[in-house]
């Protein structure tokens, strides 16, 4: 089965154009021409937190407009890549990377591979992930450190199960019965935190550590 989508009746290029579009600003924009991957991380991270706006509380619209905006982020770092002295890399190679591996992790789709449950799209992905980083020593490599305590602690949490530590649950906070009910119960513990002059982003970051090495030991004993 072919993984190429079907080109448009019209011969119309969008993506293509967009990329077009960046290579001349990156070349005749004085500003643009001074920025690094470096610079561009902060510009990264608003634009994703505002595709996220979008879809939690925008229109179709805003989310189009917003994707447009990360994926102008994406064309940016690709076009300073190209003009890496070392070792450059453009937007057709980082789209040709993702191709193959996509087609790889979706054996179902691609290879004759058969899942019918969400589940069994799951064994899939993560047998072909596993196959990718054999390099990787720990079930926490490749986790980016970077991310908001929240969604790093549920990634953590996620990879701890899979080597069998386990977090038990807070005695003092009654069981949510909703995401809505665990909204209420992580506000409360903020509030709490503020009146007790703790930084809760620092308490749960410095618990993910302990987390860390928790996993590391028992890996380390296996």
């Amino acid at each position: 089965m072919s993984a190429q989508p079907e080109p448009r009746p019209d011969g119309e290029d969008p993506l293509r154009a967009a990329a077009d579009v960046m290579h001349a600003v990156r070349d005749r924009c004085v500003w643009s021409q001074q920025i690094t991957h470096r610079d561009l991380v902060p510009y990264l991270i608003e634009e994703s937190h505002e595709v996220i706006d979008a879809v939690e509380a925008g229109t179709r619209d805003d989310l189009r407009e917003e994707l447009g905006d990360l994926l102008w982020q994406v064309l940016f770092h690709a076009a300073i890549a190209a003009q890496d002295p070392v070792d450059p890399f453009d937007i057709d190679d980082v789209a040709r990377t993702l191709t193959e591996k996509m087609v790889r992790r979706h054996p179902h789709v691609f290879a004759g591979e058969v899942a019918e449950t969400p589940e069994q799209v799951l064994v899939h992905w993560n047998a072909a992930k596993a196959a990718e980083k054999r390099t990787r020593r720990s079930v926490l490599d490749g986790v980016p450190q970077g991310m908001p305590a929240l969604a790093l602690a549920q990634k953590l949490t996620g990879r701890a199960e899979g080597v069998g530590v386990t977090i038990p649950p807070a005695p003092a906070v009654a069981a949510p019965a909703s995401e809505a009910e665990l909204g209420d119960a992580l506000l409360a513990l903020v509030a709490t935190a503020r009146a007790e002059g703790w930084d809760a982003e620092r308490a749960l970051r410095e618990r993910l550590r302990v987390l860390e090495d928790d996993v590391r030991a028992v890996e380390a004993r296996s």
